[in-house]
This record gives structure tokens, sequence and C-alpha cells, in this order.
């Protein structure tokens, strides 16, 4: 063999081989994060599927969570046989023996309550919608609801988990950290999953892993953007430390984080050297996005009052509008405050003011904007309402406890179908009467209308490949136009 290689070293080990060829595609890996648009045809960063697996429908996702569980039986899910057996004891046929929360399985009596606000059908369409959202009324033909959701979690933080993450257990990656891990980023200057959680409100708690990559690399982790001068902590530089000082710093360091990753090879460094490189351009880009100065009057109007004040639902709404015309993948809004135990009139009434018109006119705003068409905007919770009272049932109030067995969400825009309802509940809203859909197949859904095949976006970790969707889920094919 040395006869026709001179340079063949016969002490070459195999080891020797790899180790320099990773070092080698390390590099390349470095120039990509450093450098995304030397490497591509367009300036985004390329996920890892490289392209989706076929044509999307969407191509970013507006996610409105309502956190604590709206009552589907006071908004979306009509149920008139509640209001004439109002009082009476739910039958033992219909319940079943499914399990209750703690909360209420002590009650000796579990009277039916039917919801104290008025239904109308709207549109075309003929989506029953509650009397608190009448501007949702306004777009029912634009809206597909999904009134057999069910999921496996009885209490807030499981089921609030499992629907991000696919998983009860806190660890794995989120929605959006798997939409950038798959796809990349369409804007090298925003993240490409941003998280808005309206201040001042009380409720379930919200924890930062609920945005969190879980075990994917850090760089996919969802960046939350806050109200006030500052949107994003410690993206400003401190005093007495210009730009220019910021970029001959990052020089310095990348130099140095080189070095390491040459040693290591660990892929957290190159993690680290990207993330820090978005902070650096962030400073620019972040102060632009989250000014809404500019917003015309009618915006505010369209949106509603609380539009103008930083920080709120409406507030946040609009900042999802300018987000995703800017190509951010991933805009996730928390809303707290839907868990009514008790006194559910006084409180969803609260909760539909605040909600209603902002997230109506972010459909219209999108839709006049060219934008729904491949923007989808998803709006519910992590489980619904009894249709029994928690504690006492008095002619003005009742409460209502947490149930997992259905519960009702809407969508609208890229590839679903308007004016759509999908699935029924019993004349008791209590089970599912037809067309159940489970968490993993709505998680499969939405995955489908972004091009991507659930059980193919995968990530390899601690000896298994994981998933969104884990081990089950299927596309629900008739919600999709």
């Amino acid at each position: 063999m040395n006869t026709h290689c001179g340079q063949f070293n016969p002490n070459y080990t195999r080891r020797e081989f790899l180790t320099r060829t990773s070092l080698g595609l390390g590099a390349l890996g470095l120039g990509t994060l450093l450098a995304p648009s030397a490497f591509a045809n367009k300036s985004t960063a390329i996920g890892s599927l490289g392209q989706p697996h076929f044509a999307p429908k969407a191509k970013r996702v507006i996610y409105l969570f309502q956190s604590g569980g709206p009552s589907q039986l006071d908004l979306f899910d009509h149920k008139p046989l509640l209001n004439q057996m109002n009082g009476e004891e739910l039958p033992a046929s219909i319940r079943k023996g499914q399990r209750l929360t703690g909360m209420s399985s002590g009650q000796v009596s579990f009277p039916l309550a039917g919801s104290q606000f008025k239904f109308a059908s709207h549109g075309n369409s003929g989506h029953t919608i509650s009397e608190l959202m009448p501007e949702t009324a306004k777009i029912a033909d634009q809206l597909c609801f999904v009134k057999s959701m069910y999921t496996e979690a009885i209490n807030h933080d499981p089921a609030i988990t499992f629907l991000q993450t696919g998983s009860q257990l806190p660890g794995r990656p989120s929605i959006g950290s798997w939409l950038h891990y798959g796809l990349g980023s369409d804007n090298e200057n925003l993240p490409a999953f941003v998280v808005l959680v309206t201040k001042d409100k009380r409720g379930q708690p919200l924890y930062a892993r609920l945005w969190g990559n879980g075990f994917l690399p850090s760089e996919h982790q969802g960046v939350q953007f806050r109200a006030g001068s500052s949107p994003v902590l410690y993206l400003e530089n401190p005093n007495g430390i210009s730009q220019a000082d910021r970029r001959r710093q990052l020089d310095h360091l990348k130099r140095l984080q080189q070095l390491q990753f040459d040693r290591t090879e660990d892929p957290e460094i190159l993690a680290r050297i990207a993330q820090y490189e978005m902070a650096f351009r962030m400073q620019t880009s972040v102060p632009e996005v989250t000014d809404l100065s500019k917003e015309p009057e009618h915006i505010f109007e369209m949106y509603g009052e609380d539009s103008k004040k930083p920080g709120t639902f409406a507030a946040n709404c609009l900042q999802a509008r300018r987000l995703a015309e800017r190509g951010v993948k991933f805009i996730q809004l928390y809303h707290q405050g839907w868990d009514q135990h008790g006194g559910l009139p006084g409180g969803i009434k609260k909760q539909a003011k605040e909600t209603d018109q902002a997230s109506a006119a972010l459909v219209r705003d999108l839709q006049e904007r060219g934008l729904l068409e491949d923007t989808l905007v998803i709006w519910g919770g992590e489980f619904g309402r009894t249709n029994y009272s928690q504690g006492q049932l008095t002619k003005t109030n009742y409460g209502r406890d947490h149930h997992p067995r259905c519960f009702s969400l809407w969508m609208a825009g890229a590839g679903v179908k308007p004016g759509v309802s999908y699935g029924a509940t019993d004349d008791f809203g209590y089970n599912i009467a037809e067309n159940p859909v489970h968490v993993h197949d709505f998680q499969a859904t939405l995955l489908h209308l972004l091009g991507i095949d659930h059980e193919r976006l995968t990530y390899k970790y601690q000896g298994r490949r994981f998933r969104l969707t884990d081990v089950h889920g299927k596309v629900v094919q008739a919600l999709i136009a």
C-alpha cells in the first residue's frame, strides 16, 4: 500500500480518522451557525430536516393558550339538556365511574349546571357560540372547531405539559423547540420561537420549562418577550460598553470557544456561540419589533383599548402579528385565569372580555395582510370543565371542576377547513359521542400542517428516539383543507 500512496501512515488509527473528520465537520457546523447566509441560498438557518417532508400548508403558528381550562360548556359546546335538568343529579350511566379530582371527589351530590349564558348560531357555518364571545362569533366562518378533544391528565401542570411537550412529565422539548429543531428559522435576527405571557394575571403557575428545549440543543428553547423597556432580559449592553466593544468581545470569545470545541467536541459550545450571536443581532431587531408606537390608531381600535397597555393579552396579540410578519415560526401566548372552580359566571365574563376581541382581531388582521393563508392560529386550554357544579349550585352561581374527557378548541388559517365543527360530545357534555381527538392526534395534525411527518421528526436521547407524539397519534385528515 505504501507504493501507491507515499502519504500512507500505517499507524493512522480509526479513532484518529474519526476525530479529525469530526473536527472538520464541527468547523463547518460552526460556520453555518455564525454565517448561515454563506451556506444557503437564503438567509435562514436550516433545521435538522433540511426541508419539510412534504409541502407545508402553514409556515408559522400563533398558539393562544388559555391556561386553566376554559369551560367549553359556557363558551362553545352548547348543551340545552343541562339547562333543562339544572340541579338534577348527574346520572351514574353518564359518569360511568370515571375518576374525579380530589377537589370534588368528596362531594355527595353532583348537580348538573346549565350555562347561564345565551348561545346562538353564527355565520354560514352555523357555529354555536356563547354571548361571552361576540367578536369571535363575527369570524365564525373562519374558524375550525374541534369539540372532541380529550387528554389523559386531570390536573393543570401535567395537562399543560402534555399539550406543550407531548408528555405529562417535565423534561421533554416543547412544540416550538421541535419546530425550530426540525425546520430552522425564517429570520436570522429574531428567535424562531417566542413566548408572550399576559402580565399581572393570577392563576395556575407557568414554568419556563413549558417553552424549554428539553434534551434538544439549547438554541432551540423559546425566548420570552416581556412588557416594558427590556423585552428580553440581559440583552442590553452594560453601562460603559459600546456596540463596538461588544462586537470585539464576542469575536475574542468565539475564538476561545472554538479552541474549546476543538478539544472537547461538545456540541453545546456551538449552540452557545450561536446564541451569543443571536443576542447581538437582537439588540437591534427586538427594539424594532416590540415598538408598537407606529401602529395606526385603527389597529388599536381593532384589538381593543387594552392593546395600548404593554403586556396585556390584547397587546400580546398585536405583538404576535408583528412577529409573524417578520417570519417568527412559533409564537406562543399564555393567558392565565380560566380555572373557575367557583364563581364561574363572574370569572369567565372577565376572562372572555380580556381575550375575545383581541383573538378575533388577530385573525382578521392576519387575513387583511395576506398572512392568514400561511399562519395557523390556535385557541384553547389544557382540558375542559365538568357539567356538574363543584360546590353549591345556586340560581346565580356555580363552579366547574377539571374535566379531561372532552373539551373544545378552535383553529383558523393555514391548511384547516374554515367553518367546520369536528367531533361531538353527548347531550350531557360529559363524554365524546363521535370523532375523538387525542392530544397526540392534535399534535400530529399541527406538525402535518407544517409539512412534517410526526413519526419522522425524532431525536435520539438516552438510547432511544423521541418525538413530540411519542409512541402514538394520527393526523386528523378531516380538519385539513
